[in-house]
């Protein structure tokens, strides 16, 4: 789970069971799905739906995106367990694969074009993927719960003002991947902006950000908003089962 700018009390992705989280995936009405063509593929299409009459609808046109370095892997999400494919770990360098909900945003500026809930980050807020920490896979403002608490921790959330200026999190949102933060089990997943067209990252989701500003105006929190990530393979095997639009399909 996730912490926004309070210290240590996380961000609530919500305490339902695993029955529950299904039947919550199932009610939601807007879908961010990004298929890949393998699960070592460094970069994907990005295509968002909304579901009307128990069906879902294309909306918007079909974006690039890069995902992570290594390419996919399982994550912990609100699908059920899944072996066919590498399973997510700390510092794989693999974007999470599944089906998960869509968090707060983030970003440098005041405000945002969105109706999620939004935090604006500060020079002090981390994303702790040291593995053991009690703030593991939790966005925490060091001002609160201590510099040693963030010690060692490679996600500054203000990358412009740690690292020269860096663009890439001035606008993003939270991929709830690994929500309960189990060690070992990946942290820090986010879909944000990319550095460029051909530059992987280290285990999100990034694209220009034109195409951020569009979904983020576009999603709705009481919609229930998810996040699909899939390689080709398993989204064929999956599709029917789980629900999933038709992929391709654009008005």
């Amino acid at each position: 789970m996730f912490v926004l700018g309070v210290g240590a009390a996380a961000y609530v992705a919500g305490q339902a069971s695993a029955a529950q989280a299904d039947a919550n995936w199932h009610q939601s009405k807007q879908m961010v799905l990004v298929v890949t063509p393998d699960w070592n593929a460094d970069h994907g299409v990005l295509r968002t739906y909304e579901r009307k009459d128990n069906t879902w609808q294309a909306v918007g046109t079909a974006q690039d995106v890069t995902v992570g370095r290594s390419g996919a892997a399982w994550g912990l999400g609100l699908n059920g367990p899944q072996t066919e494919g590498p399973q997510k770990h700390e510092g794989d360098g693999r974007a999470a694969a599944g089906v998960f909900r869509i968090g707060p945003v983030f970003g440098y500026a005041d405000h945002a074009d969105t109706r999620m809930p939004y935090q604006a980050m500060q020079m002090s807020d981390w994303c702790v993927d040291v593995d053991g920490s009690p703030y593991y896979n939790q966005i925490v403002d060091a001002n609160k719960v201590g510099e040693k608490a963030v010690a060692g921790s490679s996600e500054p959330m203000r990358r412009d003002l740690h690292l020269d200026g860096d663009q890439r999190y001035k606008l993003g949102f939270v991929i709830e991947q690994n929500a309960q933060g189990k060690a070992g089990n990946g942290s820090c997943i986010f879909a944000h902006l990319w550095k460029s067209p051909t530059d992987a990252t280290a285990g999100c989701t990034a694209m220009p950000e034109s195409a951020m500003r569009g979904l983020l105006a576009w999603l709705k929190p009481e919609d229930q908003p998810v996040f699909v990530l899939l390689p080709q393979d398993a989204y064929r095997r999956l599709a029917a089962t789980w629900h999933l639009p038709v992929w391709g399909k654009q008005p």
